[in-house]
């Protein structure tokens, strides 16, 4: 008797880069495409074609993005891009013309299909049989998800062309948001990560329209979301929040346990010269003011940033300015990066000075000292109190995790000595030994 050896899945790899937006467009397409039955592997010789999510925010990242492109041809041979970069085909063909296809941000349905003409889904599979977990496909470890709420944005930042490539805001309902986070905790997730290019102004472009959630009325707007949240028993962390006015609104929810007292808000500077010619939204002189009443009301708030040094136009006063507004400000986690123009930014027509690249480097290395040292002090007060922390591996050294003002990639770690009987996705209650500039050592209790 002779039996039909079974037909194989065809495969894809899957290459992601830039941010946390990126990889949730990711791991939308690979749902997708393992709904339909494709099999998602690890190495370019074992892909039947190659997807590349490319990032394409500044010029380091265009080059690496066509760096990794390069290295899927010569590997594989059979390669799609899409994401931020795919706004330049013209580029990304100049560079690489054997590429299969070009998609911009967020074209999901133009992806796969692009998948499908290279290596068509076999026509046996059963997507009501052959199920894909109800939370999708996750690039991230099982224990944390990035849960985005929106796409594009409505700033017109001098520096930035995010708008031009991802569009103006457009707000996710906040019933499927929700339902999407649902799913995640009941796979397992112990973190979500709230992400979008502004979630402070999630619902303003449908002003803040009420939708339903398991049978309740719940605004589309930041605060009413984050009550939702904090019902599913699980760490709620906010990223890229402006501080608009209601953004005060967060803070008792905080205070109160319900989400994380942290908060990841994109300053990029503090010179007004140097805004103004930003174009930044919703900053102005109150914002210290802000910060002390946020930590007179949760003592416990963890506030990260990023900024820019050598934006054009900047003086030695300008940075001045920024180094004693670190001072004052106290931030906990600061990330810095030297201004680069990016192509079709409103900022490389503006009638200001270059700042050299030596000077740059220059105020970058003492930005980064400044910091340090600021962030180091406000570690040390951690030692001798006791935090949560969410374990991500383990090894026969002990466990690594983080606690509440430690986001993943981006800050801290929690190193905790005698933990190697933990496993990644626990949450234990450490007291804390010792810490350096960016990083802490504890002990179970």
């Amino acid at each position: 008797m002779s039996t039909t050896p079974a037909l194989a899945n065809p495969k894809v790899g899957f290459v992601s880069l830039g941010c946390p937006k990126a990889l949730v467009d990711s791991e939308r397409i690979l749902t997708q495409l393992r709904m339909e039955g494709y099999d998602v592997v690890s190495t370019y010789q074992d892909a039947d074609v190659v997807v590349v999510n490319t990032c394409g925010f500044i010029d380091s990242a265009k080059a690496e993005s066509l760096e990794v492109i390069g290295e899927a041809i010569k590997e594989n041979g059979k390669v799609i891009v899409t994401g931020c970069m795919g706004v330049e085909e013209g580029n990304i063909r100049n560079v690489h013309p054997s590429v299969l296809a070009v998609t911009g941000p967020q074209q999901y349905e133009q992806v796969v299909n692009a998948v499908h003409e290279v290596v068509p889904p076999r026509q046996d599979h059963n997507p009501l049989i052959d199920l894909v977990p109800p939370q999708g496909i996750k690039l991230t470890p099982r224990h944390y998800a990035y849960l985005k709420i929106s796409e594009g944005c409505n700033h017109s930042c001098s520096f930035c062309i995010i708008p031009s490539m991802r569009g103006k805001l457009v707000s996710r309902p906040v019933g499927d948001v929700l339902d999407e986070a649902q799913r995640l905790v009941k796979s397992g997730v112990k973190e979500l990560l709230v992400i979008s290019q502004d979630t402070s102004a999630y619902g303003v472009d449908v002003k803040y329209r009420t939708g339903f959630w398991n049978g309740a009325p719940v605004k589309t707007r930041m605060t009413e979301l984050c009550e939702a949240l904090s019902t599913l028993g699980v760490w709620v962390r906010l990223h890229y929040v402006y501080p608009y006015p209601h953004v005060d609104e967060l803070i008792p929810l905080m205070a109160a346990g319900k989400i994380l007292p942290y908060l990841d808000i994109p300053f990029q500077h503090a010179s007004p010269k140097v805004l103004k010619a930003m174009k930044r939204p919703a900053f102005e002189d109150k914002t210290l003011a802000r910060i002390k009443n946020w930590r007179e009301i949760c003592p416990d708030l963890i506030i990260r940033s990023t900024f820019i040094v050598g934006f054009p136009g900047e003086t030695e006063e300008d940075f001045q300015y920024l180094l004693n507004w670190l001072t004052e400000a106290q931030l906990d986690r600061v990330g810095c990066f030297q201004y680069s123009p990016v192509e079709g930014a409103p900022a490389n027509d503006l009638d200001l000075e270059v700042v050299p690249d030596e000077v740059k480097q220059d105020r970058w290395e003492r930005f980064m000292a400044h910091q340090q040292a600021i962030s180091s002090a406000r570690l040390q007060l951690r030692i001798g109190r006791e935090i949560e922390v969410l374990v991500d591996e383990v090894d026969e050294q002990g466990a690594v995790g983080r606690c509440f003002f430690d986001a993943p990639e981006i800050d801290g770690n929690v190193f905790i000595d005698n933990g190697s009987n933990l496993k990644p996705g626990d949450k234990v209650w450490c007291k804390v030994t010792d810490a350096d500039e960016y990083d802490l050592w504890a002990e179970q209790i």
